[in-house]
C-alpha cells in the first residue's frame, strides 16, 4: 500500500511539474499572417526524426532545468565539480541524479516481485480448486517488471535527452529511447493477455469435464491456441507500427492482396485446418477413441489444427493429417456395440454323425450363458460343411459390452472348456493332413479303365 502510494505522487508530480512549467515553453508563437506559412524544422526542412512530445517527456525537461538549479544551489556546499559537464553538457550533479533515479527504479521492480511472490507462495493449495488469483498474478508478473523496467528507466533518464538534441532539433537519442520504450510496454501487454488466457483455458475445462461430450475435450485446446496466436498477430502488427510508423490500415490491405498468393502457397494446410473442422462438427472419431485407417491402428491421443496424433496398438506415434482423415474410410472400433467371436471348429472325418451332433450340442450349452451374453444377440452354432480334411462347425458369439480384455478372459474360459469337453466325449479335433494310397496298397486298390479295353481294368498281380 506504501509503496503504490509512492508511485502515485511520482508520477502525480511529474505530470503536475510538466503542465505547469513546460506548457508555456512548449507553445508555439502565433505566426505572422503576412509571413505565411510556418516552417516545418528551424533550418526550414523537416526534421529526420519525428519526436512524439508526451507530457512525460515535458516533465522530464522541467525536472531537468530544476535539478540544474538545486546543483547550483549545492555547489556552494559540495563545491564547483557538481555543476562540471561531464559530457554533451551533462553536469555531475544530473548524471548522478538520474542514476540514482534508476537504482530506485530496479529497487522499486525487485519490492514488487518479492510482494508478488510471496503472495503467490501464501494462496494454500487445494485438490481440484483453481486459484484465479493465483493465475493472475503469475501471468502480471513479469510483464509488470518489464513496464517498471522500461518506463521507469525512461522516466529516469528523460532530464538527460535535451542535451542529444542537434542544431537542426533532431534527437536520435531521444527518439530510439521512445521507441524502444513503447515497444517493450507493447510487449509487456501482449505478454500479459498471453499468460491471461490460461484462466479462460481453466474456465473451458471445468466447462468441458462436466459435459458427456468428448469433443470439448478437443474444442478447448483449440479456443487457447487460436486466442493466444491472435494475441500475438494484433501485438506483432502494433510493434511493427511503432518502429516503423506503418499505419494498421494499409497494411492489412497489403496482406489482403497478397491473400491469394498466400492460399495458393498454404491450400495444404487450409485443407488441414477445414478437415479440423469437419471432425469437430461432424464427430467421427473422440480422442480416446480405437480407430483404424488405411494400415493404422492405434487410439486418438489428440486432434490439433493441422493433424492429429493416433498410438498404434505397437506403441508408436503416427501424425495424420487432418484432410487425409476426412477423406479416408475411417474404422471407428471404439464405437462397437459388442465384440464378436466367428470360428470355425474342424473334427475328423471318422467322427460318426451321432458324436457330430454331440458336439454341436456342447458347443451350443457352453456358449448358452456365457458371461457377456445379450439376449437380442444369442451364439450360433451350426454343422455347416465339409472341408478337405476336417468336418466342419461354425460358432458365432457377441460379447458385449465391448471391452477387449474382458472378452479375452471370457473366450480362454470358454475354449479351455471346449478342449476338457471334447476330450471326454471323444471327440477328436481335426489337422490338416493328407492320405496317399499307392498302386500296390492291398487296403485300397486302383482301379483303371483302359480306353477300349473289352475286358474291363486289367488284374493286380499279387506280391
Amino acid at each position: 500500500m506504501i509503496i503504490r502510494t509512492i508511485v502515485w505522487v511520482w508520477i502525480s508530480m511529474l505530470i503536475l511539474t510538466g503542465g505547469g512549467q513546460a506548457a508555456p515553453a512548449a507553445a508555439p508563437a502565433e505566426p505572422n499572417a503576412a509571413a505565411g506559412p510556418a516552417e516545418p524544422g528551424p533550418a526550414g526542412k523537416e526534421l529526420p526524426y519525428d519526436i512524439d512530445e508526451k507530457r512525460l517527456d515535458r516533465a522530464g525537461e522541467s525536472i531537468g532545468r530544476g535539478i540544474e538549479k538545486i546543483g547550483d544551489s549545492a555547489a556552494t556546499k559540495l563545491g564547483r565539480w557538481v555543476t562540471t559537464e561531464v559530457l554533451y553538457g551533462i553536469r555531475w550533479f544530473k548524471l548522478l541524479f538520474c542514476m540514482a533515479a534508476v537504482f530506485g527504479v530496479l529497487l522499486l521492480e525487485r519490492i514488487l516481485r518479492i510482494i508478488i511472490n510471496t503472495r503467490i507462495k501464501a494462496i494454500p493449495h487445494q485438490e481440484g480448486v483453481i486459484s484465479w488469483l493465483r493465475m493472475f498474478l503469475q501471468a502480471a508478473g513479469r510483464p509488470l517488471s518489464l513496464v517498471i523496467w522500461t518506463y521507469g528507466v525512461y522516466a529516469a533518464v528523460t532530464p538527460l535527452f535535451p542535451h542529444f538534441k542537434t542544431d537542426d532539433g533532431a534527437n536520435l537519442v531521444h527518439a530510439v529511447a521512445q521507441r524502444t520504450a513503447d515497444v517493450a510496454g507493447t510487449v509487456a501487454i501482449v505478454w500479459f493477455l498471453f499468460g491471461l488466457v490460461q484462466l479462460l483455458d481453466a474456465r473451458l475445462k471445468r466447462w468441458a469435464a462436466s459435459t458427456s461430450s468428448d469433443i470439448d475435450d478437443i474444442i478447448v485446446p483449440l479456443v487457447g491456441k487460436s486466442l493466444r496466436i491472435f494475441i500475438v498477430l494484433v501485438g506483432g502488427m502494433v510493434v511493427i507500427k511503432n518502429l516503423t510508423g506503418l499505419e494498421i490500415g494499409p497494411l492489412l490491405a497489403s496482406l489482403g492482396i497478397g491473400g491469394l498468393a498466400v492460399a495458393l502457397a498454404a491450400k495444404d494446410s487450409i485443407a488441414n485446418f477445414f478437415g479440423t473442422l469437419t471432425i469437430l462438427f461432424d464427430k467421427p472419431f473422440q480422442v480416446g477413441e480405437r480407430i483404424v485407417i488405411d494400415s493404422y491402428d492405434g487410439v486418438v491421443e489428440s486432434v490439433g489444427f493441422r493433424s492429429s496424433r493416433v498410438r498404434t496398438l505397437t506403441g508408436h506415434l503416427v501424425t495424420i493429417p487432418n484432410e487425409k482423415l476426412v477423406n479416408s474410410t475411417v474404422e471407428n472400433i471404439g464405437k462397437r456395440p459388442h465384440i464378436r467371436w466367428s470360428t470355425n471348429i474342424g473334427i475328423t472325418y471318422d467322427t460318426p454323425p451321432e458324436k457330430v451332433e454331440e458336439a454341436v450340442a456342447i458347443l451350443e450349452s457352453i456358449l448358452a450363458d456365457h458371461e457377456g451374453r445379450d439376449p437380442e444377440f444369442p451364439p450360433r452354432v451350426f454343422f455347416n460343411g465339409f472341408n478337405d480334411w476336417s468336418l466342419n462347425i461354425m460358432v458365432l458369439m457377441w460379447y458385449h459390452p465391448a471391452n477387449y480384455w474382458d472378452f479375452q478372459v471370457c473366450l480362454q474360459r470358454i475354449c479351455l472348456t471346449i478342449l476338457r469337453r471334447f476330450r471326454e466325449a471323444g471327440i477328436d479335433f481335426a489337422i490338416p493332413s493328407r492320405t496317399v494310397y499307392a498302386a500296390g496298397d492291398d487296403k485300397r486298390i486302383l482301379k483303371m479303365m483302359l480306353a477300349g479295353s473289352p475286358t474291363g481294368p486289367p488284374e493286380i498281380p499279387e506280391h
